[in-house]
């Protein structure tokens, strides 16, 4: 059997040399394999290897497939043996790492927009020396007021 790689994948796509693509279950993964007009067949390979690719989740398949512009073909689970799967960490921790990006980015869009009706506020503005100025002056009326008399002796 022959191997194919996505660009290849992709080219052969193009000019119309693809029959079919089947993806085919096997242990734990699944392969792409794929028949060529010629009457060959290939499975999808890594880029630089000619090691079979193997995808635990169909979906990530169908995406790749998608990708390339193949969007009909065929499955075939009957060597399929989903208990077979690996337990790898997979994207759980890519999948994470995006989560907290895009609060990242959430906040940082909001704290952005904040900024930006602050500058945009009609009202006028006070100097901060001024605020500072005028709080201190209310505090050291408050504390008058406050402050019990002296009684003068005689």
């Amino acid at each position: 059997m022959q191997s194919m790689t996505i660009e290849q994948l992709r080219a052969a796509s193009d000019a119309g040399g693809v029959a079919g693509v089947t993806l085919k279950g096997q242990g734990g993964t699944f392969l792409v394999q794929i028949a060529t007009r010629s009457g060959a067949t290939a499975l999808l390979t890594k880029a630089r290897s000619s090691e079979p690719r193997h995808f635990g989740n169909p979906i990530a398949a169908l995406n790749v497939l998608r990708d390339v512009g193949i969007t009909i073909g065929q499955f075939d689970t009957s060597e399929w043996n989903p208990d077979e799967k690996e337990e790898t960490p997979g994207n759980r921790g890519r999948a994470e790492a995006m989560r907290k990006a895009h609060q990242a980015a959430a906040y940082s869009e909001w704290l952005a927009a904040e900024i930006q009706e602050a500058i945009d506020d009609p009202r006028p503005s006070i100097a901060h020396d001024a605020v500072m100025a005028e709080t201190d002056a209310d505090i050291a009326a408050l504390e008058a007021e406050h402050k019990p008399a002296r009684k003068k002796h005689a």
